[in-house]
């Protein structure tokens, strides 16, 4: 299993996941153009993908849907609450709906893992064939539900979105600090490490932290707050706004 991230943050989110059969994009949160000349910097092209899953119609999440989409005619699997905010966005021919929270493509399962953020029906992701990923952004915590379905995964990208004080002394107004700090906000570096150290065990391989904060966190900090809390048993890399990150395990 390999993932590409080609980009992480409040400008734009989009991952390329490749399992032994299959090539997802995971949200499609930059231009066509962007996103087409991301994928052939990593020598992919939008041809190679089978199919696309979307965490939340957020726009840093969704700009590039429609027309990548339009362009490339590849099917979007959504659970089917979310229609009514992706049927305005996509075609619904490349809608696929999903009634469970569990379903099969050929050799690769994904279970939805319902997130708690501020959209119409948003969520995360585990994904396995041979091996596992966890993947979750954009939630005020994670569910107890969540959290035994996301123990001892080989791969983790998860948010790590503020540091507390950066955020409570930053630029940002009062409103919009209480949303990122509330139950459909997103999680600080301290609250993923301590969710982190009690899901890793011994498969896995690697974490990634993922959508931090260009005003709120800082990557050295926020690698060191999960790493101290996790005292280092994995390795933790840092998703990066403007830079794509291939991990491989």
């Amino acid at each position: 299993m390999k993932a590409i991230i080609l980009g992480s943050g409040s400008k734009g989110n989009s991952t390329l996941l490749i399992t032994d059969n299959k090539k997802i994009l995971i949200d499609v949160g930059f231009s066509y153009p962007k996103t087409k000349m991301l994928l052939e910097n990593n020598k992919y092209s939008l041809d190679d993908i089978d199919f696309i899953l979307i965490t939340h119609e957020h726009k840093d999440h969704i700009s590039g849907l429609a027309s990548i989409v339009k362009h490339a005619k590849k099917n979007v699997y959504i659970p089917s609450p979310m229609f009514k905010a992706i049927n305005k966005i996509v075609d619904s021919d490349y809608i696929v709906t999903i009634d469970d929270d569990k379903f099969q493509i050929d050799d690769v399962s994904i279970r939805f893992l319902h997130t708690s953020h501020d959209a119409l029906y948003p969520v995360g992701f585990l994904i396995e064939d041979t091996r596992s990923l966890v993947y979750m952004t954009d939630t005020g915590y994670i569910s107890k539900n969540n959290l035994e379905y996301m123990k001892d995964k080989d791969l983790y990208i998860i948010e790590s979105n503020h540091d507390p004080k950066m955020l409570m002394n930053g630029p940002y107004p009062y409103v919009l600090k209480q949303r990122v700090v509330s139950d459909t906000g997103h999680l600080s570096n301290e609250m993923t490490g301590k969710y982190l150290k009690n899901l890793i065990g011994r498969n896995t391989k690697k974490i990634i932290l993922a959508h931090l904060s260009e005003t709120n966190n800082l990557e050295e900090l926020a690698l060191q707050t999960v790493n101290d809390i996790i005292e280092s048993r994995v390795e933790v890399e840092a998703a990066r706004q403007n830079e794509s990150m291939m991990v491989e395990i």
